[in-house]
């Protein structure tokens, strides 16, 4: 099998997975000193809160993403083998190490809330060591709620033994509409 991650620029500075890349602002993000505590509000309905242990919010404690914020935190694809879906699936979205540095976090763990109130809990480090992605497309089409979406927090599983196992299966929550750092 080839490289089963494709994209266009690699970004070191915030994931460490070769082969994991990403387009637009996360990398000058990831570089860039942190600033005043407070982020863009969404102009659409919002499709994530996070919340918990975060230094930078737009109100009430928490930080709220609609499709628009999401898509302007750069871009990273996986291709890879899952086990609920045949042969590779092309994910597109945001680098949950863009998400965290956009939130700055204090903790160390995230607890992901599904919509069908799944929840499990992923390590900070996972983001940059694995180069976790939260996809919002799949196959080139935004995912529908239906069909795992509208995100999906997913894991190279084709770059390492190590992630075709149950722990990183469980941590790769669909569905997901909440994220509270601890």
């Amino acid at each position: 099998m080839t490289n089963p991650m494709v994209g266009r620029r690699a970004l070191p500075a915030l994931i460490g997975t070769a082969g994991v890349t990403t387009t637009g602002p996360a990398r000058a993000q990831a570089q860039a000193p942190r600033r005043a505590s407070s982020l863009p509000h969404p102009t659409q309905s919002p499709l994530l809160t996070i919340s918990g242990k975060i230094q930078a919010t737009n109100g009430d404690g928490v930080a709220k993403f609609d499709r628009p914020m999401l898509n302007t935190m750069g871009s990273a694809t996986i291709v890879t083998s899952t086990p609920w879906h045949d042969g590779p699936v092309r994910f597109d979205g945001v680098p949950m190490a863009a998400l965290m540095e956009a939130v700055r976090p204090t903790g160390d763990t995230v607890t992901a809330f599904a919509l069908n109130d799944y929840s499990v809990d992923l390590p900070l480090s996972d983001f940059t060591r694995f180069g976790v992605l939260l996809a919002t497309h799949k196959d080139g089409a935004p995912m529908r709620v239906r069909d795992q979406g509208p995100l999906f927090i997913i894991y190279p599983f084709d770059s390492a033994l190590e992630l075709r196992t149950r722990l990183y299966y469980d941590r790769s929550a669909w569905s997901v509409v909440q994220l509270i750092i601890r």
